[in-house]
Order: C-alpha cells, then sequence, then structure tokens
C-alpha cells in the first residue's frame, strides 16, 4: 500500500512539473534578435543624455546596459506612478502604474540615443510580449520608453514604425512611448544585482544570456567591467 501511495504521488508530481512547464514562457521567447539600427537617430551633443526604459525586470536591463560602452550609469527603479508608491512590494502588487525602468546616463559622443534603442529591442527584451517578459507579468513589466523630449520621441516613434514595417518580429510591437514625468531609484539592494548574483537562478537564466547576446552582436559596445551604482563585491 505504502508503494502504491509513493507511486501515485511521484506520478502526481511528475504530471503538475509537465503542466507547469507547459504553461511556463518559454526563453526562447526571449531569446536576441539581430536589428536593423535605426533610420532616425538623435545627433550627438555636448553633455551627458539620458534614456529611460523599461523591459522587464529591471536586473537584467540595468546589467545589459551597465556593459554598454558609452554609458556612465544604469540606475534600476521605477517610473510611471507617484512617488508615495516607488517600493518594491507595491509595485509587485501592479497596481501602482509603475514599471520598473532603468535610468541610462549616457555620453551621446559615445554612443547613440538611437544605439541604446537598438540594444533595448534587440538583446534586452521581447518588445511584443504584452505587460509581461519572460515568467514575469504584471504591468510593472511592461515594455515602455519614457521620452525626456521630442526629439527622442520621434526617434523611438520612428524606430518601432520601421522594425513593424520590416516585420523583424512575428508580432506586432506593444512597447509604449510616453514622456517621462518622473523616475524614483529602487531600493539598494537592487542596484547591481546582476553582478553581484551572477549564479542566483533566475539571474543565470533570464539575465546573463542577454550580456552574453550584447557581447556576441554588439561587441563594438561591449565592455567586460560594469560600471556600477555601487562598490560591489562580486561574488561567484
Amino acid at each position: 500500500m505504502r508503494r502504491t501511495r509513493f507511486i501515485l504521488s511521484l506520478c502526481a508530481a511528475v504530471a503538475l512539473a509537465i503542466a507547469a512547464f507547459a504553461v511556463a514562457p518559454s526563453r526562447a521567447a526571449e531569446t536576441a534578435v539581430i536589428i536593423p539600427p535605426p533610420a532616425m537617430d538623435a545627433p550627438a551633443s555636448d553633455g551627458l543624455q539620458t534614456a529611460l526604459l523599461a523591459g522587464g525586470c529591471f536586473w537584467g536591463v540595468q546589467g545589459v546596459f551597465q556593459h554598454t560602452a558609452g554609458v556612465t550609469s544604469a540606475v534600476s527603479g521605477y517610473s510611471g506612478g507617484s512617488k508615495a508608491t516607488a517600493d518594491y512590494n507595491l509595485v509587485s502588487t501592479g497596481s501602482t502604474g509603475h514599471a520598473e525602468a532603468v535610468q541610462i546616463k549616457y555620453d551621446p559622443k559615445k554612443i547613440s540615443y538611437g544605439r541604446i534603442l537598438q540594444i533595448f529591442f534587440s538583446v534586452v527584451h521581447d518588445p511584443t510580449q504584452l505587460n509581461r517578459q519572460g515568467p514575469d507579468t504584471g504591468t510593472q513589466y511592461r515594455s515602455a520608453i519614457f521620452t525626456a523630449n521630442d526629439e527622442q520621441k520621434k526617434v523611438a516613434d520612428a524606430y518601432i514604425a520601421q522594425l513593424n514595417a520590416a516585420k523583424v518580429y512575428k508580432k506586432p510591437i506593444v512597447t509604449k512611448v510616453g514622456p517621462l514625468e518622473a523616475f524614483y531609484p529602487a531600493e539598494a539592494y537592487h542596484q547591481d544585482y546582476l553582478t553581484l548574483h551572477p549564479n542566483q537562478p533566475y539571474i543565470a537564466y533570464n539575465d546573463i544570456p542577454k550580456v552574453e547576446a550584447l557581447k556576441k552582436i554588439f561587441a563594438e559596445n561591449y565592455i567586460e567591467k560594469p560600471t556600477l551604482v555601487g562598490t560591489a563585491k562580486v561574488t561567484n
């Protein structure tokens, strides 16, 4: 009897695992895509510029841009909601209006806004997934570009139209483009997360491949040593 119960329990566990696997998002859905550069780009200018992007969990987005040449800082945080709700536990409910976002400061003489968007659409995330990214679901994981000025909006809108017209993806891009109203840095423990926890299962499975894709597809824009928010001690 005990053996029978054990076998039935084992079968039930296997069935649940198979069912979970069947409904789990495929990593292939986020596989890097080689895409053309934007036909329209912002001209190089003096001084640092800011780009604000949301593409799923901010750990991976930050990690990719911390390995991007010309980026002077990449900070994880929240945008789209109020200051009062810029808290991880609240944002995780999906009811605050915030998206997990990354504020990118960059030197436009070393990397253009258009190239940042190309990396964003190519290796950072899948812009055809609505209110989700990989294993994460909810409006806080939406694909969004928060523009700092009219020029950024024109470049972003034109690039999305270009990629859709070229049918680069099997489905239309769902990325929302809107004005940047405010950005709130995330809690300290979220900063430099990919660098600090490279072997954490979520990071190893979902985010390290993004950095590897950056290195392979955008070799001229890749830097080995990440530009960190704090003094990070790498754990292996």
